[in-house]
């Protein structure tokens, strides 16, 4: 056995949605003794828990991070995560456990595996001055010129949330990109052959439905999140408050919400693949032939699996 432990300080899970991170995590986790940071872009919100599957009971005694941790009225930026997972990743690592990064938000993924400090961009007034002087397809088209990769296409949706994007990407173009804390990871992949993914994402879906999920956006709603906000967080959410405000009847969102998650499996793949072409080193794992055992074979012969419980 090859013990390189000391130089992984980092295991990466990740994988399209419904391909089962959080069930390889957490067995990953019980084979290291490690914590899981989530990198779920919305799973970071209090009572959003049905639509961003948090799935919180598959973790049993494994430690988790960056779930729960703010109200859906607040903002949560790929900034504020950058610093939220740095400061568990240390303190996990401090602890004497082995962190293990798992989601499958490739922007969140990248913030800590490209090894780039981002910066908080302050409020421009200038620039914001500026920019109320321009139609709104203006300033879509000068987003897109300085930020090939965005966020989230939501970033398009209004106004304000454009000039935000511009005001952020611009103030990154001015600044000069301080180091991370040097990060060695072991990446793991979970894939299944297309037509099970759109089976297993299909099921999900009418699962999560069956367990209330409507209700969930409806109590959101109620609590003081305006449908605006609500399409904000994602496919779930957008299309179920299209349903809530009667524009659509349940079947029809049913099937436009599950062909929009197919399509967007779909670019979390196109998202992995062009990591890989950036250098990143990711083990696949076969979703239908126990990836976990897969797993625990290279954690073996990296010498991680010594540190199990």
């Amino acid at each position: 056995m090859t013990s390189d432990s000391t130089l992984i300080n980092l295991i990466v899970v990740l994988g399209p949605t419904a391909s089962g991170k959080t069930r390889l995590g957490v067995g990953i986790a019980g084979v290291t003794g490690g914590e899981i940071i989530s990198a779920d872009s919305r799973q970071v919100y209090r009572g959003m828990d049905i639509g961003t599957g948090k799935d919180l009971s598959e973790y049993g005694r494994v430690p988790y991070h960056l779930i729960d941790i703010c109200d859906p009225g607040e903002e949560f930026s790929l900034f504020h995560f950058q610093r939220e997972a740095i400061r568990a990743w240390e303190d996990i690592l401090r602890r004497g456990r082995l962190p293990l990064l798992v989601g499958g938000t490739g922007l969140y993924l990248e913030s800590l595996l490209r090894g780039h400090r981002l910066v908080e961009a302050p409020v421009n007034n200038a620039l914001r001055a500026e920019l109320a002087q321009l139609a709104v397809a203006d300033l879509k088209e000068r987003l897109q010129k300085i930020a090939t990769r965005l966020h989230n296409t939501t970033d398009l949706l209004d106004r304000e949330r454009v000039v935000r994007a511009i005001e952020i990407a611009e103030h990154e173009q001015r600044c000069e990109p301080e180091p991370l804390p040097e990060i060695k990871p072991l990446i793991f992949g979970i894939r299944w052959e297309r037509t099970i993914l759109r089976q297993r994402i299909t099921a999900r879906l009418k699962e999560r439905l069956q367990s209330g999920m409507i209700d969930e956006v409806a109590r959101l709603h109620d609590a003081g999140i305006s449908w605006e906000r609500l399409d904000y967080f994602g496919l779930e959410y957008r299309y179920i408050a299209g349903y809530l405000r009667g524009e659509t009847n349940r079947n029809d969102m049913f099937q436009k919400l599950n062909s929009a998650i197919h399509d967007f499996a779909k670019r979390q793949e196109t998202w992995f693949r062009r990591m890989e072409r950036n250098g990143a080193v990711i083990h696949w794992l076969d979703g239908d032939h126990d990836p976990l055992s897969r797993a625990k074979s290279i954690l073996d012969h990296h010498g991680l699996a010594a540190h199990a419980c």
